[in-house]
């Protein structure tokens, strides 16, 4: 299976799009740069969109029972979680 390394790329893109957006907040970026940095941001926001959208249709698939409907069960709450 190949879920760590899917995983690993996730977390890459996340960790690279945070920089960009630091970056662009700092404001000390010229506009040509800003421009192609911007291009590279929402290049990894759709990227990272089409990676949760696949996860969420393997989650799906893998809940589904021998008759094919969708077994919703409710998450377990983090006990860090307020109401």
């Amino acid at each position: 299976m190949h879920d760590a390394k899917e995983e690993t790329k996730f977390e890459q893109g996340m960790a690279e799009l945070e920089a960009i957006v630091a970056r662009l907040e700092g404001g000390d970026v010229p506009l040509e740069e800003a421009l192609a940095a911007f291009e590279a941001g929402i290049h990894l926001v759709r990227l990272l969109t089409q990676r949760l959208n696949e996860a969420e249709a393997r989650v799906e698939l893998l809940t589904r029972d021998a008759a094919g409907a969708l077994q919703l069960q409710p998450m377990e709450r983090d006990a860090n979680t307020r109401d």
